[in-house]
């Protein structure tokens, strides 16, 4: 079984996915002044990468985590835990 599932951002409810994209600016440092409307301006602009696939959203099994997370970062924690499940 996999740790780690895609969850499709239309399942969530509006604020749950708003506060992931916040935390997701947070976590990234994102300057909130960049556009011109603050947080709600990049959680807007989030929303458009979701919608084009270049974020996704996962939720981790086992620590019952969920982030937004690029697709770079998907696949590069993909790959860790395919090396760790070699050992």
């Amino acid at each position: 079984m996999s740790r780690f599932v895609e969850v499709p951002y239309r399942m969530l409810p509006g604020e749950t996915l708003d506060a992931l994209l916040e935390a997701f600016v947070t976590r990234q440092g994102y300057d909130t002044t960049d556009t011109g409307d603050g947080m709600a301006g990049w959680t807007g602009e989030l929303k458009r990468q979701l919608e084009q696939g270049e974020l996704l959203i996962a939720h981790d099994l086992q620590t019952e985590l969920t982030e937004v997370m690029t697709l770079a970062q998907w696949r590069a924690f993909g790959r860790e835990l395919a090396d760790d499940e070699e050992d």
